[in-house]
């Protein structure tokens, strides 16, 4: 399987949370599963860090690059098509512009997005596949 974390769920398994439940989790540790951090959240995490919004702990910005990649997961960067193309994600009513292209890459990629956040629920009908259990 080939997977997309939000931005909380990669967060919480840098930090080793246990916010995520245990399948969840398994399939971000299984080595068959492919898992994805896209540079939106690390531009989310940024800009929420920088306006203090996000507290890292002992974690700095510029180290979740390396730790992503030290537990295996690939980076993905925002395509010039995806980014023109975002406007056509036909769901409206949830206006989170990093959730939204986070789902939009998702979609394109054909990839399942690993997200708590219940109003994720809305794009399924428009293609989003989901994984929080």
């Amino acid at each position: 399987m080939k997977y997309l974390l939000d931005t909380h769920a990669f967060l919480w398994t840098v930090c080793g949370s246990r916010n995520i439940p245990k399948m969840t989790r398994s399939a971000i540790r299984n080595p068959d599963n492919d898992v994805y951090v896209s540079s939106v959240s690390f531009w989310e995490i940024a800009l929420k860090a920088r306006l203090g919004k996000l507290d890292l702990g002992s974690i700095e910005t510029d180290d979740l690059i390396g730790l992503s990649e030290e537990m295996g997961m690939e980076l993905i960067s925002l395509a010039p098509e995806e980014a023109v193309s975002y406007g056509k994600l036909e769901e409206s009513s949830h206006f989170d512009p990093f959730d939204r292209m986070l789902i939009w890459q998702a979609i394109g990629r054909s990839l399942t997005m690993i997200s708590k956040d219940s109003e994720f629920g809305k794009f399924v009908p428009h293609g989003l596949k989901l994984l929080w259990r």
